[in-house]
Order: C-alpha cells, then structure tokens, then sequence
C-alpha cells in the first residue's frame, strides 16, 4: 500500500486517546484520507482532519496497544486502498486487502483508492428490468430491479441473514456476473459458515469476501464497505461484467460512523447518531448504479434498533432504496417464514409500465386482500368469525390461504426444518396467487398450502393432511377455516359449525399450521 514514488514524509504521536491519534508534522502536512503507518506498518492511521499547520488528527484502523507519544509515523502518500484484479475471485480480504483464508497473497491484482467518486449522470443507465429471486413473496409483492439497491429490514433475530444467505443460493448459480459479499460489524461465525457454503456450491470461483468485524475498531468497520465498492467497480467499469453486491449489514456501517464521529469529538444529533451521517450513507450508497458499461445489484441486511422503522438510520436508508423488504416479528412468531410484513414491504419496480399489467393488478389484489384481512381481525378477535357477513368471512379465507401459500422453505434451512427448500419461478408464483384468489382452492385445507412451491404441491399434500384433520386441533382448525363457506353454497347452521372453532383459537393457531 505504500507509495515508492514519494519521499518519506514523517510525523511524531503529539497524544493517543483509543483510536484517535494525533500526529505533528514539520515538513508537509498530509491530506484528508491519507494513510499513515506506525510501529513498521503495524499500525494503520487514517488522516480525519487538519488541526492546524502541523497537526492532524486521525482515526486508528487497527488496535493502537503499545503506540506511545514521540513514536514516529510514516506518510504512505496516498489513502487507504484495495486490490482489483482477477486475481481476488474465490478469495476473502480483510479491509487493508490482506488474504484471510489462510492461503497465499493473490497475484496478478492492482491496488485502487476506496474513496472514489460515483459515476456521472450521463453515464448511468436508464433501463428499468427485474431482478429474479426465486423467492414467492419477493418476486410478487416487492420484485428487485437489476443495478438497483434492496434493503431487508428488520429487528434482531427476525431472518435478515437467513433470507440474504438463501438470495446468495438462488441467484449465485445463474448470476453470470460476479458476486461480492461484504461483511461489516457482523459475526465471523457468519463469514466462515458462507465461505464453506460456497466452496460446496461450487460457486466460489466468481465471489469475493471481504470482512470488518464485530471485534475490529470502528475505523476499519467504517471503510469495509469502500474497500468493497471499489472491488466491485472494478468488475463492472473494467470487465463490463454485472456485479452482485451483498452487504450485511448497512446499519454497523452507520454504526462504526457514529463511534469514529463520537471519538473525534463532533457533537451528535437526534439519538446519538453523527450530524454527517446522510453524506457518509449517500457517499456509499450513490457508487452502486448502472452505468453503460454494467450493473451492481445490491441487497443490504439494515438491522433495526428496537424494531422502529422511524429510527434515523432506517429513515436514511430507505431514501437510497429501489426495493424495501421489511421483516416482522409478529409473523415469525407465527412461523410464517420468510417473515416478510407483506403490507410495508414494497418495491419502486411495481408498476405496470416494468412489471406488466397482470402482475400488477394481481399484486394490488392480494395487498388489498390482506390489508382488509387485517382489519377484520380486531373484529374477529372481540365477536368471533360467525358474526362476520359471507363476503368478509371469505375475504378471511383467502388471505389466510395467500399468507400460507406465500411461505417457502428455504436451501439454507433444511438441515434444520428437515424441508426440502424449493426455488419458485415468478410465473409459478403468480398463477398460484391467481388460483388462490379465484377460490380454486377453497376445499383444500390451510395447512396444504404451508411451506410449499409450486401451488399443485398443494394437492399432494391434501390427501395427507385431510385425514389428520379430526384428530389434530390444528388440523381442524386449518381443513374449517379453509373451507369456509359461501353463503349460497351452504347454510348458515353449516357455516356457523365449521367457523368457530377457529374463531375462538385464531391467533394461536396461526402459530401451528403446518
């Protein structure tokens, strides 16, 4: 990282205090971003700001034990910077582009700057195509635009990771492009477990890793995500190849920036976050775009403190997003997974004009489905289903089958659900809420609908679940909720009997059916 061409420029430690060291130096002063070296480059010191006309203040990327005033740093003449090259694909790099995967330093690489500016307008390109996931819910409420930005939201633990991981899974394999996996703040658990993952899939050979973890400084979590940009607009301006981008997770990004703000002294604003925080987000997030020559496609895992979407670092985020992905609590309690809030999720790409007439209009019917569903339940909750008219009571029962169809069990779950996880085209996606809405599957139990692909699934799994349906409470619930009926078809005595069962246990079960 060092540049042979300059002649060494060096400082004095004036004071440490954690990470943040200033630094004296007599003959010429060092530029914003630069990077200085101590203790024989084992030290990494990135320059924040000019004091006065011989002091600079910095933050430390790496621990800073054993620094001590009067040590002297080395001007490396430029700023922090990241290998490119064909030589990084199947491999895993630190933030200073160090191999961390045990094997030799690639070859054949070149060394760029991670602070570079976005690409012009006149450059970028304007088409507006879809993006396939192979994951029902996602494809039709909220589909993913190619070169646009995805973010998946949600609290601790809600399946942020598992629903990027299973993304890597579906899309790696007919990605033609290059894959890029950026870890910032998270676990190296995580990091180990895709790096063997992959290897198995055998799609190694076109991602590359680069990780800042939970235990680095706050410096180096901050430039994790430039070093990873410049990677992967290497593949997209210099080999005109499609980029697919992962971060997990933007949050530590904006987390680490607060931290570095808070040790430099800056007075924070609402919630502790740093005054600077929508510049350093859009600095990040403006780099991914389309141009002429190809497409990064990012998708982002943003943690939500406290599961409030007003929290200033969602509120930023969502600014920069073609698509919004929003996970709920309250669906993963009832073990409908992906547990994706399917009225907040939504995408920029759901128009007519990109996605065509059909998908649109059905995508607006389930929504409206589902939202009047949502109303219904505090009446349900206080009068039971039977005091609902016809027309609601089957308003119910299509959403209740939608919610169950538009689960799907996963590749990387199935060690521990034991389902085999199914990848769903969008055409099979939308015919299934097609028929689900034209009632095709009012005789078939809920719980036929739950976890599977393909909508005929379904009816392998009927003869299955029907006969357990009088033995199991859950059962009963399902096979009486799914046949809930019209009031021209049956009476009401009929209706009434099969209804309130479910009524009285209605959000338990929601929980149960499988």
């Amino acid at each position: 990282m060092n540049n042979p061409t300059s002649p060494s420029n060096l400082g004095e430690v004036v004071s440490v205090r954690g990470s943040v060291v200033d630094i004296r130096f007599d003959a010429r002063l060092p530029p914003i971003y630069s990077l200085l070296q101590a203790k024989e480059g084992t030290i990494a010191i990135e320059v924040l700001s000019q004091l006065d006309a011989h002091r600079v203040r910095g933050i430390a990327l790496t621990p800073t034990q054993g620094l001590a005033r009067g040590m002297t740093v080395e001007d490396t003449g430029g700023p922090l910077k990241a290998p490119v090259g064909k030589g990084i694909l199947s491999r895993m790099f630190d933030v200073f582009g160090n191999a961390i995967d045990r094997q030799p330093a690639p070859s054949d690489i070149q060394w760029r700057t991670v602070h570079r500016a976005p690409p012009e307008l006149a450059r970028r390109s304007t088409k507006s195509e879809i993006f396939e996931t192979g994951i029902k819910v996602i494809d039709v409420l909220a589909p993913l635009e190619r070169g646009g930005k995805a973010g998946l939201f949600g609290g601790a633990g809600v399946g942020k990771t598992v629903l990027l991981t299973e993304m890597i899974h579906n899309m790696i394999g007919r990605q033609k492009g290059v894959s890029i996996f950026c870890g910032i703040g998270e676990r190296c658990r995580e990091g180990e477990e895709l790096y063997r993952e992959m290897k198995e899939a055998g799609v190694l050979p076109n991602m590359v890793m680069i990780f800042g973890q939970m235990n680095e400084p706050p410096g180096s979590r901050f430039r994790v995500g430039h070093a990873a940009l410049t990677m992967a607009e290497y593949f997209r301006d210099d080999e005109h190849r499609d980029v697919l981008l992962l971060i997990d997770n933007i949050f530590r990004f904006i987390q680490a920036g607060m931290e570095v703000s808070g040790l430099m002294g800056q007075m924070p604003s609402r919630l502790g976050y740093q005054p600077t925080m929508g510049t350093e987000l859009s600095q990040l997030e403006e780099r991914i775009a389309n141009t002429d020559a190809g497409a990064i496609t990012s998708i982002q895992a943003v943690y939500v403190p406290a599961d409030d979407l007003t929290d200033p670092a969602a509120v930023h985020t969502f600014s920069h997003l073609s698509a919004s992905i929003v996970l709920s609590r309250k669906r993963a309690s009832e073990g409908l997974y992906p547990a994706i809030d399917l009225l907040q999720s939504n995408s920029k790409m759901a128009t007519p004009g990109i996605v065509g007439e059909r998908h649109y209009f059905l995508a607006q019917e389930i929504r409206r489905m589902l939202a009047q569903y949502e109303d219904l339940k505090d009446v349900i909750a206080m009068l039971g289903l039977e005091q609902l008219s016809p027309d609601d009571r089957n308003v119910v029962a299509r959403a209740r089958r939608l919610e169950r169809f538009l689960t799907q069990p996963f590749f990387t779950t199935e060690q521990f659900t034991g389902l085999e996880g199914k990848l769903v085209s969008l055409k099979d996606a939308l015919d299934g809420c097609e028929r689900i809405l034209n009632d095709e599957f009012e005789d078939y139990p809920e719980s036929a609908l739950y976890m599977i692909g393909a909508i005929d699934e379904a009816k392998k799994k009927a003869p299955h679940d029907k006969p357990k349906a009088k033995a199991e409470p859950d059962g009963v619930l399902a096979e009486k909720g799914d046949s809930e009926p019209d009031s021209n078809s049956k009476s009401k005595a009929q209706s009434e009997q099969q209804v309130k069962p479910e009524a009285e246990v209605e959000h338990a079960a929601d929980a149960h059916e499988s």
